[in-house]
């Protein structure tokens, strides 16, 4: 059996309301206009196709919600701002200039620029119905990184949050921290990538301030230094939505980017997307994100690492902190 055939369960499978939880899923690829996307999600999950413009269509109704899928760029869609009907004036000829700069932007773009299926939040035990639109993709001919140099496309799963407790929160960021650099080997993590990509691992002095034992405040203190640290979404796990969730203005005190949408949930970007490689699979990189809850399960285990950590980063011959990872995983349960 492959690994799609074995969805990994999360050690706690309630969110914060008590209710199962569920993922959303984000996924880049190049080759596959929108508009092909859009009829296999429809043929698969049901529901009606809008067009909102050539290069981003929705489908509405499915048995799981709203799919949307995109040119992964602002620019070639229409502005909440813009109206349809600017009459034949200057106005007009105005919003024409504006949507065929778009059109144009977007017919370029698509060269490099991926596209990207958005998928509604489904429940975790539902999650593995996705591998059959990862199908369809690649039978429509759907590529992935490992088919190009410059092709740094990647995925994004969104995991509710099991609970409001700072404890657990803290318990993941530092468990993703600290398997980092071991999911980056397990992945082989593509040229591109590693060149191109606007996911990156947490800076050192963070983590080490982070990874002490005894480092566990309240959650003010853990979004404050968080945000002192790392004010950007480009990072490996963005905090910064499920931490506007809790206190957005806190957030906006330190970033102001308006891509960030608050939301109840970790927002974990994968390095890699290789939609274009038979056995590649969500399924798989979600067990992976699997072990990262369940490191987070054993605080004696994430205070040994983090001290580990920390002492190896500071040494002047530090050893393969993914390799080391290898040998504290072997018992994770």
């Amino acid at each position: 059996m492959s690994a799609r055939d074995h969805l990994a369960i999360t050690p706690r499978e309630l969110n914060a309301d008590g209710k199962p939880r569920r993922v959303g899923v984000e996924l880049e690829f190049a080759a596959v206009t929108p508009d092909r996307v859009a009829n296999r999600i429809q043929g698969l999950y049901g529901g009606t196709i809008e067009r909102e413009d050539n290069f981003r269509y929705h489908i509405h109704g499915t048995c799981f919600g709203e799919f949307t899928a995109e040119l992964d760029t602002q620019y070639a869609h229409r502005s909440p701002h813009d109206y349809d009907n600017a009459g034949n004036g200057l106005a007009g000829w105005v919003a024409g200039f504006r949507q065929a700069m778009r059109e144009l932007y977007g017919d370029l773009g698509s060269l490099v620029i991926p596209y990207e299926v958005v998928c509604p939040p489904i429940e975790i035990s539902e999650m593995a119905r996705l591998e059959d639109l990862l199908d369809a993709l690649r039978q429509e001919g759907a590529r992935g990184t490992k088919e190009n140099l410059f092709y740094a496309f990647g995925a994004q799963l969104n995991p509710d949050i099991a609970t409001r407790d700072p404890e657990w929160i803290l318990a993941v960021l530092k468990s993703q921290i600290l398997l980092s650099s071991w999911l980056r080997a397990v992945m082989q993590l593509d040229t591109a990538r590693q060149l191109f990509a606007f996911a990156d691992p947490f800076p050192v002095t963070y983590s080490e301030q982070i990874l002490k034992s005894d480092y566990w405040p309240d959650l003010e203190t853990v979004m404050t230094d968080y945000l002192v640290a790392n004010p950007t979404r480009n990072r490996e796990l963005d905090m910064l939505p499920m931490f506007a969730w809790f206190d957005e203005a806190l957030v906006h005190r330190y970033v102001q980017d308006t891509l960030i949408k608050k939301r109840p949930t970790f927002h974990y970007r994968l390095p890699d997307a290789n939609i274009g490689q038979p056995d590649w699979s969500l399924t798989l990189e979600w067990n992976r994100w699997v072990i990262i809850e369940k490191l987070a399960e054993n605080p004696e285990r994430l205070s040994e690492m983090g001290e580990a950590y920390i002492e190896n980063a500071n040494s002047m011959f530090p050893s393969n902190w993914a390799m080391m990872c290898t040998e504290w995983l072997l018992d994770v349960r």
